[in-house]
């Protein structure tokens, strides 16, 4: 017991594999104690209990960089030793140059290499870049919240670093939960701009005679209510950037005037007659075609060359699947109240599932998992996608088996057909899931009974006509009653 006590005391995080009992005795005989947490906050309020960090990377050196950065905003600097797949040199390679002392193959349980990992420089590995910042004419590294392990997007990763470098405005083009904020803040953090604020304005949520204020300000006086002057956001970004999201739902005589604060960088608030200086960046993004809308003459054409000095394109998730994974890694590690992982069969369904709501979707994806599953190990059956029939309900091996789900034909959507035969929704060994079931089923009929269409109770019941259809499905596939039914 004494000489267990003395050992060097760790912490323990992993969101892709749980740590064994039998793996935990192993580094006890190799001189480490190990206390596994579950999450980036967990790891926090313990870090001032332990000496050493030990890190599951999975593809990517997220993980890395926020443990990083978290520890350097606390001044508490733990030497921070990485596990990596051994074919991932490059990972393991980058994981030194972002803080690691020391990095293991993921697979390694040797005493002989764990003493190796805590004889190794303990601080130096992480002061450096703390005390040596890189000179502002190089690129900064990225948001700490983003995820960018595929090729495809390291390659706009890259890109975009260059194009920050330079004073130009930039449109941001992509299907909409695909990120494109996310890389507006990579643009903003690696430029020059960095210190300054960063302000971001949805086009398509305010009301349209809000927005010329919101964007111009006003002087006091300029209409009834204006008590006192209001700098408006361009203003407010002065020296930094700002974000224009969904910039094609901008009404068109705020995209004229729009254009002219962009070609003379200047403006004039409602009101007044100063002429005000401006010097920021700034960013735009469309989930639409935008040459679409300028035929359609709902975007002016002149603007669009305007805010388009350099166009980039982010891809949806389905087009750069080695982010999948990652993002489903750091979803656990920042939501899991106790350890959680992935098993195979859940990650491969994740790596061909083609993702039509990109990154948010898949953040929901990961969420109702953690919801569902009782053993802290996701499987298939804990997987609900929006846009595909899946059996989360699938059989375990004490329970009976049960005939794949299909997705109801419009004539199916009534109350006499879902009624006509009694359903059982708790045979013998479902247990949690059935009462889940059970109370879907209850909603999904008292929503049905009381509006006179799918999509009126859809709406009553908060989700979509699609997820309506997809859970009515799998309640058929659970109940043999409800399958027989046409």
């Amino acid at each position: 017991m004494s000489s267990t006590s003395t050992q060097p005391q760790a912490l323990w995080l992993d969101p892709f594999r749980p740590l064994a009992a039998s793996e935990q005795a192993q580094l006890c005989l190799a001189g480490l104690t190990v206390r596994t947490v579950s999450t980036i906050e967990e790891l926090r309020h313990q870090l001032h209990q332990a000496s050493w960090l030990v890190i599951g990377l999975g593809s990517g050196l997220e993980l890395l960089d926020d443990i990083v950065s978290m520890m350097k905003s606390m001044g508490r600097l733990l030497p921070v030793i990485c596990r990596v797949e051994r074919r991932s040199l490059e990972i393991a390679v980058a994981a030194m140059q972002h803080g690691a002392c020391h990095v293991v193959a993921a697979d390694q349980w040797s005493a002989r290499e764990w003493q190796a990992a805590l004889a190794s420089p303990q601080r130096e590995a992480i002061q450096p870049r703390q005390t040596t910042p890189a000179p502002r004419a190089a690129a900064a590294p990225a948001p700490r919240s983003v995820v960018y392990v595929d090729p495809v997007s390291r390659n706009l990763l890259a890109l975009a670093q260059r194009v920050a470098q330079a004073n130009v405005t930039v449109l941001l083009e992509g299907p909409t939960g695909s990120g494109k904020e996310v890389l507006a803040r990579v643009l903003h953090e690696s430029s020059a701009c960095a210190s300054g604020p960063f302000i971001g304005l949805n086009c398509a949520a305010m009301p349209e005679q809000m927005i010329e204020d919101m964007l111009f300000g006003h002087e006091k006086g300029a209409f009834t209510g204006a008590l006192k002057e209001h700098k408006g956001l361009f203003e407010q970004a002065h020296g930094g950037t700002l974000f224009l999201d969904e910039i094609t739902e901008m009404p068109a005589h705020l995209q004229a005037k729009l254009l002219r604060v962009l070609q003379e960088r200047s403006l004039v608030r409602l009101g007044g007659e100063r002429l005000i200086e401006l010097d920021l960046r700034v960013i735009a993004a469309t989930n639409k075609d935008l040459r679409e809308a300028i035929a359609l003459r709902e975007f002016r054409e002149d603007l669009y060359f305007r805010i388009s000095t350099f166009k980039l394109r982010v891809p949806p998730l389905a087009e750069r699947p080695g982010d999948i994974l990652p993002l489903a890694g750091r979803v656990l590690a920042r939501h899991a109240g106790q350890g959680f992982s992935i098993n195979a069969q859940a990650q491969a369904q994740l790596l061909a599932y083609p993702w039509p709501g990109n990154v948010r979707e898949l953040e929901n994806v990961v969420q109702r998992a953690m919801v569902l599953c009782t053993d802290h190990s996701i499987t298939p059956a804990h997987l609900m996608f929006d846009d595909m029939v899946q059996a989360y309900d699938s059989p375990t091996p004490s329970a009976p088996k049960v005939e794949q789900a299909r997705l109801l034909a419009p004539a199916d959507w009534t109350s006499a057909a879902l009624q006509a035969q009694p359903v059982d929704l708790a045979p013998q060994g479902y247990g949690l899931q059935a009462a889940v079931k059970g109370n879907e089923h209850q909603l999904i009929m008292a929503a049905i009974e009381t509006t006179e269409s799918r999509n009126e109770a859809a709406k009553k019941l908060g989700i979509s006509p699609r997820t309506l259809r997809y859970k009515m499905a799998k309640l058929r596939g659970f109940s043999p009653a409800l399958a027989s039914l046409t």
